[in-house]
């Protein structure tokens, strides 16, 4: 039994509030230049005017991405410049699901991968593929409102999680993983993309570690660090497509987050989510207790050397 400890968003153990970055885009520029011509000058109070108005409008209320959070959408997916999803069709030759990528030769390899229980691809190579962690996350995130039932079962699950902080809780020997089947509860009271992300990672949690995994296409049978870490942002619609854990250096904004903080280097990536309370549970392929224990974790690790990175409003 290893006691639960707090942790922030920085990834230390305390009890102080983690704080969020919001980054808001500045102003447009001020129309500029002189009109010469005397016809014009009739119009200029007008154009003035509804120049105004179009910037006030602009900004007023809150940053675009906050206000999707808010309406529980996927501020990712909706966005116009978001890149396509990776399909493992798009691949040359037959290649096992879980076989390392021809796209991770420029990667750096992730260094602690001795320490994330690697398995062997053809080990696995009849164990089925993922679903998309949209179906993932809807499958443990029913849209709508909540049942009477279901809110109960998950306050009940997340209560016996809060007393475990103090009373301590299962870890599977060999390592830090949480016991049972490997997943965390899901809070009712968070916001709902954030309970998507959980989702996702709840649904590959217990996945085996292959470098490379998770990288052609969210739906694999093996994941690496930033295969996993993608997948879960992906279930919350905060990707679009994989990304390895040196891309995942820009993702969203710098410093750590209120709900969610990733903290990645060019060869590791992991995860911290505040599940409520005060609450952080780590997700991350090191520090596991096996090939096929849960990534989540109630412990913390140290930050040394990895960016910490959040989204906008999160």
């Amino acid at each position: 039994m290893k006691p639960v400890r707090k942790i922030t968003a920085s990834g230390e153990r305390s009890g102080e509030a983690a704080s969020s970055v919001l980054e808001r885009p500045p102003l447009g520029r001020a129309l500029q230049g002189r009109l010469t011509t005397p016809a014009l000058l009739l119009p200029v109070p007008l154009a003035l005017v509804a120049g105004v108005a179009v910037l006030l409008l602009g900004h007023t209320g809150h940053h675009p991405q906050r206000k999707a959070i808010e309406a529980g959408r996927s501020p990712a997916l909706e966005a116009s410049t978001a890149a396509p999803a990776r399909s493992a069709s798009a691949a040359t030759g037959a290649q096992a699901p879980g076989a390392a990528r021809a796209d991770t030769a420029a990667e750096q390899r992730d260094p602690e991968e001795a320490s994330s229980f690697p398995v062997s691809p053809a080990s696995i190579a009849q164990r089925p593929a993922a679903s998309s962690p949209r179906r993932a996350a809807e499958a443990f995130v029913a849209p709508g409102a909540l049942s009477t039932a279901r809110v109960r079962q998950a306050l009940a699950r997340l209560g016996a999680l809060e007393h475990s902080a103090g009373a301590g809780v299962s870890t599977v020997p060999g390592g830090n993983s949480v016991g049972g089947n490997g997943t965390i509860p899901i809070p009712p009271a968070i916001p709902l993309i954030v309970q998507r992300v959980i989702a996702g990672a709840n649904a590959i949690a217990d996945y085996p570690y292959v470098y490379g995994g998770g990288h052609l296409s969210f739906q694999d049978n093996a994941y690496d660090c930033s295969g996993s870490i993608s997948y879960a942002l992906a279930a919350g619609g905060l990707l679009a497509r994989p990304e390895t854990s040196g891309e995942l250096e820009s993702w969203g904004a710098p410093g750590p987050g209120r709900w969610i903080t990733i903290y990645a280097n060019a060869g590791h990536v992991y995860m911290y989510v505040n599940v409520g309370d005060g609450v952080w549970m780590r997700f991350d392929t090191v520090g596991r207790s096996g090939p096929y224990a849960s990534r989540w974790q109630p412990d913390a690790r140290s930050n040394e050397g990895f960016v910490a990175r959040h989204w906008p409003g999160l």
